[in-house]
């Protein structure tokens, strides 16, 4: 079973959660048509779960997109987390991938590539755009960044302000992450008059001393732990106070009305230069790979609207 647990240390200002996805990762593989390369297939584990812990680290109802696109093997590579934690993730390969490729060899190659993360509220208003954050694949020194990791934990800290450690791991089997978070702290900036020099050190202290710890998480612990044994090895030294975990679960939100929104946003003209070619226009999800199938009557259907005017143009997401 897939697992998610939210967790604190008491009297600490540092936070976590941690996300194993097992059978709801080999849900997501079996709908593929075509297996993915390893490389990129343990990229998608590590973005759902990451996607996940972003989620969960937030107060946000909607859905939040991780995404990172670029000029390598891999043009885009997608996970998008909704607020029950369900998932889903794809990727579109455009050419060999190189055996054992890292993140920067995938999306990176010239330099030009982007990490981005959308915030997609449930009841955003027609008409108005999610919020979206964007960082380089590279750090401040131009240097690439080899793994997921880095690229999101040098986001966090542009974007919010708050240190971040996050360990991810992914294979065949299984996709799982952990995040450790400095909570802020009121006035930190005088934490000694606050607290006193000994609590303002350990106040202090708290944060760079866990994420060590969670730094040391091997792929194969991170995978492979019973999730209590793994919180216990890490953190017996510390103040843990656990939450009820969830379960996430693949889910895809496509659906034919939405493909059919698709068709009418490429237009008429093109549609129906498809039909010319065949009977009707077949189109499968990229997450799910639901094929959905809209003959000649089906198409004229979709373009006719009181008045004649077609619905407006929408992507498929």
């Amino acid at each position: 079973m897939s697992d998610f647990q939210k967790f604190l240390f008491e009297g600490l200002p540092v936070r976590g959660m941690v996300v194993r996805l097992t059978d709801s990762w080999q849900t997501l593989l079996s709908r593929r048509e075509t297996p993915l390369p390893p490389e990129v297939m343990n990229l998608l584990g590590e973005m759902s779960a990451c996607a996940l812990l972003l989620q969960g680290n937030l107060k946000f109802d909607g859905t939040l997109i991780l995404q990172v696109a670029g000029d390598g093997p891999v043009k885009l590579a997608v996970a998008e987390a909704r607020t029950d934690l369900s998932y889903r993730a794809t990727a579109n390969v455009v050419a060999a991938v190189p055996t054992g490729a890292n993140l920067a060899d995938l999306l990176n190659v010239h330099g030009g590539g982007r990490c981005a993360i959308t915030l997609d509220p449930s009841d955003r208003p027609t008409g108005v755009q999610p919020y979206q954050g964007v960082v380089p694949l590279n750090d401040a020194e131009a240097r690439r960044f080899t793994r997921l990791e880095q690229a999101v934990e040098h986001y966090m800290k542009m974007s919010e302000q708050l240190d971040t450690k996050i360990v991810l791991a992914a294979n065949a089997e299984g996709a799982a992450g952990m995040l450790i978070q400095r909570m802020p702290l009121e006035g930190e900036g005088n934490l000694e008059g606050r607290f006193g020099a000994e609590r303002a050190l350990e106040l202090e202290d708290a944060f760079p001393r866990i994420a060590m710890k969670v730094g040391t998480l091997k792929p194969e612990e991170l995978l492979g732990l019973p999730l209590d044994e793994l919180l216990h090895r890490l953190f017996w030294e510390e103040p843990l106070r656990r939450f009820d975990p969830a379960e996430p679960k693949f889910r895809c939100t496509c659906s034919r009305e939405r493909v059919g929104r698709m068709l009418v946003g490429l237009g008429r003209e093109e549609v129906d230069s498809i039909l010319l070619e065949r009977d009707d226009v077949e189109i499968a999800c990229n997450f799910c790979g639901t094929p959905y199938r809209f003959d000649a009557v089906d198409c004229t259907q979709l373009f006719q609207t009181e008045g004649g005017v077609a619905p407006p143009p929408a992507e498929l997401h």
